[in-house]
């Protein structure tokens, strides 16, 4: 499970396993029990989110929003055949 970013106690990460087949780019949070999916393709939505409320939610999509381009890298360069 690499983990792409640590902030504010947050952890954004992806599984090795994406599923088969593979799901299309997006980025997994977790602080706690508190969890949350966001797509990061055409554009940063959430997929979704257990535990978190609504302020924390708009938060992390502000910053998947301005991280997605380092997200969308290591995603490639991480699944690269």
């Amino acid at each position: 499970m690499p983990v792409v970013l640590r902030f504010e106690g947050y952890r954004f990460f992806f599984f090795s396993n994406e599923g088969e087949p593979r799901e299309p780019a997006h980025i997994h949070v977790r602080k706690g029990e508190k969890v949350a999916k966001f797509w990061l393709d055409p554009a940063v939505t959430i997929a979704d989110s257990h535990g978190m409320t609504s302020r924390e939610l708009a938060r992390i999509a502000q910053v998947v929003a301005e991280t997605r381009d380092l997200f969308l890298r290591k995603w490639d360069e991480y699944f690269a055949d």
